[in-house]
């Protein structure tokens, strides 16, 4: 096991006998085929850290004011540090290979079930939000679009999440990670072309005139819960969350400047569709669910591929939907468990130290936002439904 914090998150060890393979949970055996590299890891890294988040920070930053941007680095750290957390973890003991047998060393089998239902679901949904992206993107720009198949009338939106449905599913079937960080590429490439693309149109178009508040109260939870699905992945490559932050802190600050507080929950839906810099934007946001999807859902293929458009045209709320991931499941698997699983498998608790309560800090912290901003983020669906 390598200690060094920049090494590969891909476990580069193949398992020919299955039956030999201890600790391994048998959603991970789907992908822990074929070798990887640093420089492989890291674009699998930042492609599932930057995407899909770098369209909702501007809406984050909108509801929040100016002053929730210090939320956005604070959360930026706790999850940089409860990553390093999960590789100590992992040096504990040499058997430790996944997520889940943080779990099972920590609390054994209910541990390891604890960690696996609240990553799998974490990972549906944001599958979901894909598709929930994509169609809401397309049909900004195609409105009057309407199919009818043997007099069932489908509209825009939920016929353009079927044919993404149908469209990312293949990349689904990539089973060997050498081949999955090719996709990524696509999808890092993507976040920099919609960040130039925004600013382009702040520029030439839009331009920057709406100053903001300084701090809005009421949408602090919406903000809290934005930012942290910013950073519901785990890649404890320090380059990826400078990547991703810088990014992030750029794309809230332009969409802001530009659309004040009528930023809507992604910033392409407030591009005037008829510029280029417009649709260069949006198109751009669809490779995203391609490059991702399949890396999201490679844990759970198997149980849900055929579930998640399902859900996506029954709740197509993208913002209410990622806010509830973020404060939900990504602060419970990306905060909460790491710490709590670190300190029963170091011992740390046992004994005052300042780790223990640097720990017990980021917990307390993660507990306030898991609660207010579930609280919030449901208000808001059952106000949407």
């Amino acid at each position: 096991m390598q200690s060094d914090i920049t090494a590969p998150l891909i476990i580069e060890n193949e398992f020919p006998d299955v039956e030999k393979a201890k600790g391994v949970d048998h959603i991970s055996l789907n992908y822990l085929n074929g070798r990887t590299s640093f420089f492989k890891t890291t674009f699998n890294g930042l492609n599932a850290l930057s995407g899909v988040g770098i369209l909702s920070v501007p809406y984050a930053l909108s509801s929040g004011g100016w002053l929730s941007l210090i939320l956005l680095f604070i959360l930026a750290s706790a999850t940089f540090y409860t990553g390093l957390l999960i590789t100590k973890c992992m040096e504990i003991d040499p058997n430790i290979r996944t997520y889940p047998d943080i779990g099972d060393k920590a609390f054994g089998k209910t541990g390891r079930l604890i960690v696996s239902i609240f990553t799998n679901l974490e990972l549906y949904l944001v599958a979901t939000g894909f598709l929930i992206l994509a169609g809401d993107n397309l049909h900004n720009l195609l409105l009057n679009l309407n199919i009818d198949i043997y007099g069932v009338s489908i509209s825009g939106k939920q016929c353009f999440i079927l044919l993404c449905a149908l469209i990312v599913t293949p990349t689904v079937w990539i089973n060997n990670m050498t081949t999955l960080s090719y996709v990524s590429a696509t999808g890092v490439l993507a976040s920099v072309v919609v960040l130039g693309s925004v600013l382009w149109s702040g520029i030439s178009d839009v331009g920057f005139h709406h100053k903001g508040e300084i701090l809005n109260w009421n949408g602090l939870p919406t903000s809290f819960s934005l930012y942290a699905f910013c950073y519901c992945a785990h890649p404890v490559l320090l380059v990826c969350f400078v990547f991703c932050t810088v990014t992030y802190t750029t794309m809230a600050i332009l969409g802001y400047m530009m659309f004040g507080s009528e930023l809507q929950s992604q910033i392409t839906l407030n591009l005037p569709t008829d510029k280029l810099s417009s649709k260069m934007a949006i198109y751009t946001v669809l490779i995203n669910p391609i490059a991702k999807y399949a890396l999201m859902l490679k844990p759970i293929v198997d149980a849900i591929e055929s579930l998640s458009f399902v859900v996506a045209l029954s709740l197509p709320f993208f913002g209410v939907l990622m806010s509830l991931v973020g404060v939900f499941f990504s602060v419970t698997a990306s905060i909460l468990l790491p710490c709590v699983c670190y300190l029963k498998n170091s011992r740390t608790y046992r004994k005052p130290s300042f780790e223990a309560a640097g720990i017990v800090f980021v917990v307390l912290m993660g507990i306030t936002i898991f609660v207010i901003g579930t609280y919030t983020s449901l208000l808001q669906i059952i106000q949407n439904i």
